[in-house]
């Protein structure tokens, strides 16, 4: 938050239990859609769900706010996921930049500052292209590490310019805005940081593992 603090993104908060509309509908994962595959929900009886991740937060803020918004969005999310590398429960901080003339070379030059300051300068990073529904054009974001004396890339980062059907569910003018987004998994930045292989550890509560930090 610091880091990006520095670059001129306000920190903003949302509820962790959200409706159908701001956690898919709003941004362009409609009930029909085979993206929902990608985030496999907590459903509760009230049709509610457990967010799946912070970017309800960057709808509720475009529909508070006209631009420019310069934003992050840090909070427990929730996923129907476990093994070494996904929890159940784990932290994301989004960020979202919408203003006139936002490029693709704007959010690649953001990233590599940010995931520099935060891992030294001298970590190979590298953009992926991927798919997501409410950003196009796509990139997963990977940064190398050593394992076992071999290079070896994490997955830490989906990021990509905010797609039209999102300014049109919030009406903002598709023609005269554009933006980008971007999401990161906190405990996989610790995984790399700490050389932790193994995401569930954070939430076995070992006396063991909790005292080194």
């Amino acid at each position: 938050c610091s880091i990006l603090g520095r670059m001129g993104f306000s920190v903003k908060h949302g509820p962790e239990i959200e409706t159908d509309f701001y956690n898919f509908e709003a941004l362009n994962i409609p009930a029909d859609h085979p993206a929902r595959d990608m985030h496999d929900t907590f459903y509760l009886k009230s049709k509610d769900v457990l967010r799946t991740h912070t970017s309800p937060v960057q709808i509720r803020s475009m529909l508070a706010q006209k631009p420019p918004i310069k934003l992050i969005a840090p909070g427990k999310v929730y996923r129907c996921d476990a093994d070494t590398s996904h929890s159940p429960v784990f932290h994301q901080i989004e960020g979202l930049y919408i203003d006139n003339d936002v490029t693709f070379a704007d959010l690649k030059g953001i990233l590599e500052y940010f995931l520099h300051e935060l891992f030294g300068s001298d970590k190979q990073i590298r953009l992926r292209s991927s798919y997501f529904p409410f950003t196009e054009p796509s990139v997963e974001v990977d940064v190398a590490y050593e394992k076992k004396g071999t290079l070896q890339w994490m997955e830490i980062m989906g990021a990509g310019m905010v797609q039209r059907n999102v300014f049109r569910q919030v009406n903002y003018d598709t023609e005269s805005l554009s933006g980008y987004a971007f999401g990161l998994g906190i405990e996989r930045i610790a995984m790399l940081l700490y050389k932790i292989d193994d995401i569930r550890l954070f939430y076995e509560n070992d006396q063991r593992f909790l005292e080194q930090f």
